[in-house]
């Protein structure tokens, strides 16, 4: 029978959203598969906001959780195996799940990871490297 952990996942992160909370991922990073800065590891763990504010493309899935978001202005893809995931909680109560730590010796999924998405290349028009781009007009108006 297949885990029911990333089935409860989506469930309690649509359940926080739904009553406009911050669905907060409480991750196990010494776990072999799971892809985030190094810098915002603190004791083997990473807490990662999930709200949709804060994420781009994110991807409940049933091997793998990923997504885009930005660390110290860097956007990172970050890549999480659903075993490593010990909690989903909303940070305004605290209420949610935990999860067990599985023991089934720390094995990725058998799949691979969702490939990022391409960077999108820059707006400005493929000028020369070094140069500005020069700004147009704004478009907003003053009204009085």
């Amino acid at each position: 029978m297949t885990s029911n952990r990333p089935y409860l996942l989506r469930a309690i992160y649509d359940w926080i959203s739904d009553n406009n909370l911050t669905p907060y991922m409480l991750v196990d990073a010494t776990r072999s598969g799971v892809r985030v800065p190094a810098h915002v590891i603190k004791n083997g763990q990473v807490v990662l906001n999930l709200a949709m504010r804060a994420v781009a493309n994110l991807d409940l899935g049933n091997e793998w959780i990923s997504f885009q978001a930005r660390f110290s202005g860097v956007s990172h893809t970050i890549q999480i195996p659903i075993p490593a995931v010990l909690a989903l909680y909303a940070q305004e109560n605290g209420q949610g799940m935990m999860f067990p730590a599985e023991e089934e010796g720390g094995e990725p999924p058998t799949d691979n990871p969702p490939s990022p998405p391409a960077p999108e290349p820059p707006s400005d028009g493929g000028g020369t490297g070094g140069d500005k781009p020069k700004r147009s007009g704004s478009h907003l108006r003053v009204v009085k």
